[in-house]
């Protein structure tokens, strides 16, 4: 899928490309070889896709919702997301579970994972993605309660450093009656387990 012109905009392409071009020539290698001609500009695009998010709201996810009495809970399960990390600018990628209760308005479920989407598309920690995307359902939606579940596997942790492929970072949110009310947790995060 090519990256559409809007991710770029507000982004400063020849700034990175000088950017990544320094950075090739400080690592020993040849920013001219034939190789690494179009890295620097394939970077800079690369980056105005994955930071997108810093020039979304992801608010605006949530302007149109319904009004329905409806108090259970409302579960969508391993939604697929991309992040990077800010530690040391490498990709994690993983599935986010939402699970939320109602306080007399629902959200159509695109939207839920376009929230995901407009947070992980940041330099970003998993800590505070899964937070970010618990907080704004509580407090743009007035649910009741909010869990979220992220599961992440992170380059940082696996292609460099201690190098443990395989290892999966969990983090998980709890705002509402689904941080007060034991029962009610204790069923989120059961619903919340991805079956595989």
């Amino acid at each position: 899928m090519a990256v559409s012109e809007s991710f770029t905009e507000g982004v400063d392409l020849p700034r990175i490309e000088k950017a990544v071009r320094e950075i090739l020539i400080a690592v020993g290698e040849d920013p001219d070889r034939d190789g690494l001609l179009k890295t620097p500009n394939r970077v800079a695009r690369m980056y105005a896709e994955m930071f997108r998010g810093l020039r979304e709201s992801p608010e605006r996810h949530l302007e149109t919702v319904f009004d329905e009495d409806h108090h259970e809970m409302v579960i969508l399960r391993e939604i697929p997301f991309h992040s990077m990390c800010e530690h040391h600018l490498l990709p994690f990628s993983g599935e986010a579970h939402i699970a939320y209760i109602p306080g007399g308005k629902i959200v159509g479920l695109s939207k839920l994972a376009r929230i995901v989407d407009a947070y992980a598309a940041r330099p970003q920690v998993q800590e505070r993605l899964t937070s970010q995307i618990a907080d704004l359902l509580a407090g743009e939606v007035q649910a009741k309660g909010t869990a979220v579940v992220l599961e992440a596997s992170h380059s940082c942790m696996t292609c460099r450093g201690v190098k443990k492929s395989g290892s999966i970072m969990v983090t998980s949110a709890l705002r509402g009656i689904m941080h007060s009310n034991q029962s009610t947790r204790a069923e989120a995060l059961h619903l919340l387990q991805p079956r595989r």
